[in-house]
Formats: structure tokens, C-alpha cells, sequence
């Protein structure tokens, strides 16, 4: 048990493994606005709660059947430790995804990709200033700073930068409900396995949302094998995401792991301009100062002289 602490410790592990869930929820963005298409025949903000409602209640019994099996027990949460789950759930899937799904539905998926990812920003701030986890210091402010400008960099090129509230605004809100769910998971993950509570805080704060979604009139379409498909990914990347992203917040501060967020508009921006129509292209150049910002943010918080 002790071994796998290390290993999770580990600077070149941890930077694998958030990148993947980087990549992961990166590929999100477009396959939500495919989803959209295929499944919501009014974009109405019901149809939008309860299409991601449904999304994430799948994304938990994954999440739990799947880590059940690896580890030939059921997992479940004590009873103490719900009133934590609901929490981080209410953060973490139904407020940060009504915002971030309806907000996604009245922006494009370039500009919602890079309002998103102003999160890891938020989740140290949050973590360091109101949590006192850590402190914030100098050089943590600094390679955020950089890392965020490599974000609005990626793009810049022809992009509008007004803000629409019920679109973009509604995506930072998303984000700065994601730091806050950041650093709930690292502070219950003391009590509680952080797989257990990914797993039941998507299947509490889903339920949720599919009942505001069709107490509010919300309707869904799920007749292609498309539609299956994309909302079979959409579960799997969160369910898979989520619970590694939990893990290493068990074993590291959140500076260390939250820094990598900014490589998740790097694969959506990417991915979009790939799959969605209404995107425009990315300037190479643009793309290869972002990636050179992005990193630099990232070696800069993680860079410790040597004894």
C-alpha cells in the first residue's frame, strides 16, 4: 500500500495520468455538442439539465461496478460520510455541469474550452486562499498566470472576446464550481476512498438533475446507435477521469496536480476544431507558443531545486 503512495507521488506518474484525464475531458466538449444534436431536439435548458443529469447518474454506476470488480468488494460510502458525498456532488456534477451544459449550448465549443479552463486557476486560488490547504506563493501565482496565457493564446486569432453571461459567464461559473469541488475531494478524501465518492456523487448529483430536467420539461432522444454511443463515452471518460483525478488529490497538494488543467483546452480546442463545424482553425503558431506556455506554467510549479 505504501509502494502505491510512492508511485502516485511520483512527478513523471502524476504528470501521466492528469494528462490523460486532461485528454479525456478535453475530447468532452465536442462529443457534448455531437450529443446535443443528436439527442436534443430543442436545446432548452431542461433537455441540456437532463441530458448531462443522465450522463453522470451512468458515469457513477460505471465508476462503482468497474472499481467493484478490481477490487472484489462492493464499494460503497459509510453512512457518516454521505452528507460529504452530496456535497462534493452538488459542486462537482450538478452545479458545475447545469452551468458548464447550458452555457456550452449558448457559445461555442472553441470559447466554452477556453472559459473552462480558467478552473485550474480557480482551484489553487480556492485551495490556497479560502481552504488554506497551501500557501499561495509567488511562483504558484506566476506559472498559473502563464499557464492561463497560453489558454486565451491558443485561440486569439480571430476569436471574439465578448462575453455572452448565458454562455460564457455560465461556463466560468461552471469552472469555479469545479475548484471548489477540487478541494472538497482532497480534504474528504481523509475519510472516505476518493473512488467512492466520484462514483456516488455523480449517481446523487445525477439523479438530481434528471428529476429538475423532467420536472421542468425536459425530453431526450436516444434512437441511433450515434447517440448510444456518444453518451457510452461521455459516462465512460467521466467515470475513468474523475476517479484518477480524485486518487491523485488523495496523495499530492492540489497545486501540483490542479496546474495540469490547463492542458484540457489544449485536446478540446484541438479535438473541436476536428469534430465541430462551427469551429474555426487554430493558428499553428498559436498552438505551439500555448503548448510552450502551458508547459512552462507546469515545470515552473513543479521544479524543486535540488538539495
Amino acid at each position: 500500500m505504501e509502494k502505491s503512495k510512492n508511485i502516485l507521488k511520483n512527478t513523471f506518474v502524476v504528470a501521466i495520468l492528469a494528462i490523460l484525464c486532461c485528454a479525456l475531458w478535453g475530447s468532452a466538449t465536442p462529443f457534448i455538442k455531437t450529443g446535443y444534436e443528436l439527442m436534443l431536439p430543442h436545446k432548452d435548458v431542461p433537455s441540456t439539465i437532463l441530458f448531462a443529469g443522465i450522463r453522470f447518474t451512468f458515469a457513477g454506476i460505471i465508476t462503482i461496478v468497474i472499481y467493484s470488480i478490481a477490487r472484489r468488494k462492493f464499494l460503497a460510502p459509510k453512512r457518516e460520510n454521505l452528507g460529504k458525498v452530496a456535497t462534493v456532488g452538488m459542486f462537482q456534477t450538478v452545479i458545475q455541469y447545469i452551468f458548464f451544459y447550458v452555457g456550452l449550448a449558448n457559445t461555442t465549443g472553441v470559447k466554452g474550452t477556453i472559459a473552462s479552463g480558467s478552473n485550474a486557476f480557480f482551484t489553487i486560488i480556492i485551495a490556497s486562499l479560502i481552504f488554506k490547504q497551501e500557501k499561495l506563493t509567488l511562483k504558484k501565482l506566476v506559472a498559473c498566470l502563464i499557464g492561463f496565457a497560453g489558454i486565451v493564446l491558443i485561440n486569439i486569432n480571430g476569436l471574439d472576446f465578448t462575453m455572452n453571461f448565458m454562455g460564457d459567464g455560465f461556463v466560468l461559473i461552471g469552472a469555479i464550481s469545479y475548484g471548489f469541488s477540487s478541494v472538497l475531494i482532497k480534504r474528504y478524501s481523509k475519510y472516505e476512498d476518493p473512488v467512492v465518492i466520484s462514483g456516488y456523487q455523480f449517481i446523487m448529483g445525477g439523479i438530481f438533475m434528471i428529476i429538475v430536467g423532467l420536472i421542468s420539461g425536459g425530453k431526450i432522444t436516444v434512437n441511433s446507435a450515434a447517440a448510444v454511443g456518444v453518451l457510452t463515452y461521455l459516462s465512460f471518460l467521466s467515470a475513468v477521469a474523475y476517479a484518477l483525478w480524485g486518487v491523485l488529490l488523495q496523495y499530492n497538494p492540489v497545486s501540483k496536480v490542479s496546474i495540469y488543467n490547463f492542458m484540457t483546452p489544449v485536446f478540446g480546442v484541438l479535438l473541436s476544431n476536428l469534430m465541430l463545424k462551427e469551429s474555426s482553425n487554430v493558428a499553428p503558431l498559436n498552438l505551439i507558443l500555448t503548448l510552450i506556455l502551458v508547459c512552462t506554467g507546469i515545470i515552473m510549479l513543479n521544479y524543486k531545486k535540488s538539495e
